[in-house]
C-alpha cells in the first residue's frame, strides 16, 4: 500500500520504519527543514557541544520493547537526570526529596518523621482536590506550594493555579528518602550522538521517501490509501471550532567559558524570575569535555499562529471544542491521528514510540482483514 505519513517526529519515524519493512510505500510530508521533531539534536559548530534545539530531552522508560527497540538504532549512554530549583534566596534538589524537606525547613528528620512532619502542613480541609493548587496543597501543604510549584506554575502554564486541573501534579512525587533522580524509571539514558541519528536511522529505508519543508493538506489524502497525521489535530480541520491551546517555548542562548552553572538543569521557581529554568547543554553528555559551555534560559508563553506548539494546556473550558474534533476525526474514512498533536496529549517520548509501534501491528490487522484503518489508536478525549 501507499501510505502518506505527515511529521517526521518519533512518531511518523518508528510508524514509517515499520510499514517500510512490510514492503509497503512511504512519503513522509515534514513542513520544517530538519527531522526529528522537537527531538532535534546538533553538535553546535562553535563549541562542540551537542545542543537540544528545542530543549532538553531525557529519555526514560519502564518499557523493556522501547527501550530495546530504540537501541537498535543508536548507542545509549547511563544518563541520570538531577534536576535543582533555586527558590527564595537557596538552591534545593528536585523532586522533592527527604534533603530538600530538611534543607527547606532546616530540619534533620528521618523519612518516618518527614512523612509526620509533611502530613501535619498539609491542607487536609481539602477533601477532593479540583485544582492544581488544591491538589498541591493537600500534598505538601502552602509552604512547599509556594516554593516549589506556584510562581514555576504560572510562569510555565500562563494561568493561575487554581485554574489548572489537578490532574497535572499527580506526575509529580515527593520522596522521603535522599534520592534525587528526577526519574523513577528502570531504564533511563542519552545517545551519545543526540537523537537525530536515530531518526534518520529509522527513517533509513528504500519503502521511504522524505519531503522536508513541505507541508500536507487534506486534498492530497487522494493520492494514497491512508493518511496518518501527527500535526495539530484542529490544523487539519483548518481550526473550523476554533484553536485548541497550547503553550509555547522561547530559548534565549548565551555562550560562556568553563561551567556555568554545574549541572544540566536548573529551575527558578520564584514568580519575579522570568525564564523558568536554565539548561546548560554539555551536561547532558558528562562523557564529553568542552572548554565552553552553552546556556539556554527558557521563557513559557502563550502559542500563536506562528509559533512551534509544545505543550497541550487542556483547560476544562476546552474539552467540548476538543471533542468535536475528536468526532470529526472519527468521521474521517482515510486519516489516521497520532502523537502529541495529533491526539492533543502531553506524550513522554516512550509513550510516543510505544503508540507508534501499536498503530503499527494494529494497521497491519486491518489491512489483513480488510478493514478500515482506525482514525485513532488511543482515546484521546
Amino acid at each position: 500500500m501507499n501510505f502518506a505519513i505527515v511529521g517526521a517526529g518519533f512518531t511518523g519515524a518508528v510508524l514509517a520504519q515499520e510499514l517500510a519493512k512490510a514492503g509497503h510505500t512511504i512519503e513522509v510530508f515534514e513542513s520544517r527543514n530538519h527531522i526529528a521533531g522537537n527531538c532535534y539534536s546538533q553538535r553546535d559548530e562553535q563549541t562542540g557541544v551537542m545542543i537540544h534545539n528545542y530543549g532538553p530531552h531525557i529519555f526514560h522508560t519502564d518499557n523493556e520493547e522501547v527501550w530495546n527497540y530504540v537501541n537498535q538504532f543508536t548507542e545509549f549512554m547511563p544518563y541520570i537526570n538531577r534536576v535543582k530549583t533555586t527558590s527564595q534566596g537557596q538552591v534545593f534538589s528536585l523532586p522533592i526529596n527527604l534533603h530538600t524537606i530538611n534543607q527547606y525547613f532546616n530540619k534533620t528528620l528521618n523519612p518516618i518523621e518527614a512523612k509526620t512532619f509533611i502530613q501535619s502542613i498539609a491542607d487536609t480541609t481539602i477533601e477532593e482536590p479540583q485544582s492544581f493548587e488544591e491538589q498541591a496543597m493537600k500534598f505538601v501543604g502552602k509552604n512547599l506550594y509556594e516554593a516549589f510549584f506556584k510562581g514555576y506554575t504560572i510562569k510555565q502554564w500562563g494561568v493561575s493555579p487554581t485554574e489548572l486541573p489537578a490532574s497535572i501534579l499527580k506526575r509529580l512525587p515527593v520522596r522521603f528518602n535522599y534520592d534525587d533522580n528526577y526519574f523513577n524509571h528502570k531504564y533511563q539514558g542519552m545517545p551519545k550522538e543526540g537523537y537525530t541519528p536515530i531518526v534518520e536511522a529509522l527513517m533509513s529505508h528504500d519503502n521511504i521517501q522524505v519531503h522536508l519543508n513541505t507541508g500536507f493538506n487534506a486534498d492530497q489524502t487522494k493520492d494514497f490509501d491512508h493518511v496518518f497525521y501527527t500535526g495539530p489535530i484542529d490544523a487539519w480541520f483548518n481550526y473550523e471550532e476554533g484553536r485548541l491551546g497550547y503553550r509555547t517555548l522561547d530559548f534565549v542562548r548565551e555562550d560562556h567559558q568553563d561551567d556555568y552553572q554545574g549541572c544540566a538543569v536548573m529551575n527558578y521557581g520564584d514568580q519575579d524570575v522570568p525564564y523558568t529554568r536554565i539548561s546548560e547543554h554539555k551536561h547532558f553528555a558528562p562523557w564529553e569535555t568542552h572548554e565552553q559551555t552553552v546556556i539556554f534560559k527558557e521563557y513559557s508563553r502563550e502559542c500563536t499562529e506562528s509559533d512551534i506548539p509544545y505543550y497541550p494546556i487542556r483547560l476544562v473550558n476546552e474539552k467540548a471544542m476538543l471533542n468535536t474534533y475528536i468526532e470529526k476525526a472519527k468521521a474521517q474514512t482515510k486519516v489516521s491521528f497520532l502523537g502529541r498533536l495529533g491526539t492533543y496529549r502531553y506524550l513522554d517520548m516512550d509513550v510516543t514510540i510505544a503508540e507508534a509501534l501499536d498503530a503499527s501491528q494494529k494497521t497491519f490487522k486491518s489491512i489483513a482483514g480488510k478493514a478500515d484503518i482506525p482514525a485513532f489508536f488511543v482515546d484521546p478525549a
